[in-house]
C-alpha cells in the first residue's frame, strides 16, 4: 500500500477533476466551510453514530461508518441494514487508511470529533462536517440530508416524526403530569440527565415536566449516591452503558439495590423502569429517537 500521505495526494487529484468534470455540483455551508459536493454521492462515508442513523433512514447504505458505541459493530437496531458496511475505526478516531482505501465521494463527520483530521479528510473526498454532537439531533440530521441531496426527503421523514411525537402526545394525555427523571449508570459513574441530551429533548418535545433538580438547560451531572434522591420522580427511566466487561451492570445492581434508591417513592411504586442505553442515550438519531417513542407508547399503554 502507498504511504498515507501520497495516498491522500492522488485520492485529492482525482477528486478535484471528478468534481470538475461532473456536470453539477452543489455547495454545501457547514462547521469547517463551504464544500462542493457530487449531486447524487454514491460512496459515502459517515463518521458519527447519529449520521449512520440519518443515512439509514433515508435508505442510502454507507461504504463505511465508525463503529457503534454498543455493539459488535453495530447498534442491534441497525446492524440488519449495516451488512458489508466496512468499519473504520470510532468516532474519536477515525482509521484514515482505511478511510482512503474506500474511495468515497463524500465523507460526513462532525466537528466536534474530527477536527482535527479535516484537513486530511477533505484530501480524500470533499467533506462535511456538523457542529455538535449533544442536543438538537434535527439539526445534524438536516444537513447530513442536505449534503447528500435527499433534502426533501429529509424534510418528509422528519415531518412525519414531529406527527408522530404531537399524536403520541395528545394520546398521552394527563400523564404529561408526570415528572420524568432520567439516570445512567456506567463503568464507576452514576449520571442524571438534564434537557440538552438525547432522551432530554424528546420528553420535552413530548411536552413531559421534570423534576426540579433535572430542569436544567444542560446535558448531564454526575453524581455520588448521597445524591440519589435527586433521581426521584413521578417516573423513572434509566439505562446502563455495558460494553462487555461487566461493569456497567455492577454499577447499576450496586446502585438500584442500595437503600437510597429503593426509598425512592417512584421505585416503591413500580415505576422505574430500564430502557436501552443505545436508544435512549447512546445512537442519537433519527431510528433511536422513533424507537424511544415506541417505548414511551408501551410502558403507557398507548396504541399508535
Amino acid at each position: 500500500m502507498l504511504p498515507l500521505h501520497k495516498l491522500l495526494a492522488g485520492l485529492a487529484l482525482a477528486g478535484a477533476v471528478a468534481l470538475s468534470g461532473a456536470a453539477q455540483g452543489r455547495e454545501i455551508t457547514h462547521a469547517m466551510g463551504t464544500t462542493e459536493v457530487p449531486d447524487a454521492p454514491e460512496r459515502v462515508i459517515i463518521l458519527t453514530n447519529e449520521g449512520t442513523e440519518a443515512l439509514l433512514a433515508l435508505g442510502v447504505t454507507p461504504v463505511g461508518a465508525v463503529r457503534s458505541w454498543l455493539g459488535d459493530p453495530w447498534y442491534d437496531h441497525i446492524a440488519g441494514q449495516m451488512e458489508g458496511v466496512e468499519v473504520v475505526g470510532e468516532e474519536s478516531a477515525v482509521n484514515l487508511e482505511l478511510i482512503a482505501a474506500l474511495e468515497p465521494d463524500l465523507i460526513l463527520g462532525n466537528m466536534t470529533r474530527q477536527e482535527g483530521v479535516y484537513e486530511q479528510l477533505s484530501a480524500i473526498a470533499p467533506t462535511v462536517m456538523s457542529e455538535r454532537l449533544r442536543g438538537d439531533w434535527r439539526i445534524n440530521y438536516n444537513l447530513y440530508a442536505e449534503a447528500l441531496g435527499l433534502a426533501d426527503e429529509g424534510a418528509e421523514l422528519l415531518a412525519a416524526y414531529d406527527a408522530r411525537v404531537a399524536d403520541l402526545s395528545e394520546k398521552l394525555g394527563e400523564n404529561l403530569e408526570e415528572e420524568i427523571s432520567v439516570v445512567r449508570f456506567g463503568s464507576g459513574m452514576s449520571r442524571i440527565y438534564f434537557h440538552d441530551s438525547f432522551s432530554g429533548l424528546t420528553l420535552r418535545q413530548l411536552g413531559f415536566p421534570r423534576p426540579a433538580a433535572q430542569d436544567r438547560e444542560e446535558f448531564a451531572e454526575q453524581i455520588t449516591k448521597e445524591r440519589i434522591p435527586e433521581a426521584e420522580g413521578d417516573r423513572l427511566f434509566y439505562f446502563i452503558y455495558e460494553t462487555g466487561d461487566g461493569e456497567g451492570d455492577a454499577q447499576a445492581q450496586d446502585w438500584t439495590s442500595d437503600p437510597l434508591w429503593q426509598n425512592l417513592e417512584v421505585v416503591k411504586a413500580g415505576k422505574a423502569h430500564q430502557v436501552s442505553d443505545a436508544i435512549w442515550n447512546t445512537a442519537g438519531g433519527i431510528l433511536a429517537a422513533n424507537l424511544l417513542l415506541d417505548d414511551i407508547a408501551e410502558i403507557y399503554g398507548i396504541a399508535e
